[in-house]
């Protein structure tokens, strides 16, 4: 019976192993979320499925709370992530709803340098 205990303690230890690995490998390979004063553009966009204080960011996980920043005028607003975006330029960091770009006070302007933060 021995023998048998140890091969089972000996396979355990290699699947253990392989999960370790493929977890590290998949940490790795995934996106970096928006990490504390990530900076950019921000632009704005119409959802009619999710009015309200909403964004678009390209990492963040949905549902995901985030203080965004008016770099050219100080306002801020808290919106919540509900889409994948902005997808027209690289400097595009965020896509905020109507509503919001009209808080942050660029609405008119149409894009504005902001500052996005986790909270």
């Amino acid at each position: 019976m021995g023998g048998t205990e140890g091969n089972n303690a000996k396979k355990t230890k290699e699947i253990i192993d392989l999960v370790k690995r493929a977890l590290i490998a998949a940490a790795l390979a995934a996106p970096l979320p928006a990490l504390a004063g990530e900076t950019g553009i921000a632009t704005y966009y119409t959802n009619p499925y999710h009015p309200g204080m909403i964004a678009a960011h390209k990492t963040l996980p949905f549902g995901s709370h985030v203080k965004v920043t008016n770099l050219d005028n100080g306002r801020s607003a808290v919106v919540v992530i509900v889409d994948r975006g902005p997808f027209a330029a690289r400097n595009r960091i965020i896509d905020v709803s109507t509503f919001a770009a009209g808080v942050l006070g660029f609405r008119q302007a149409g894009v504005c340098h902001v500052r996005v933060e986790k909270i």
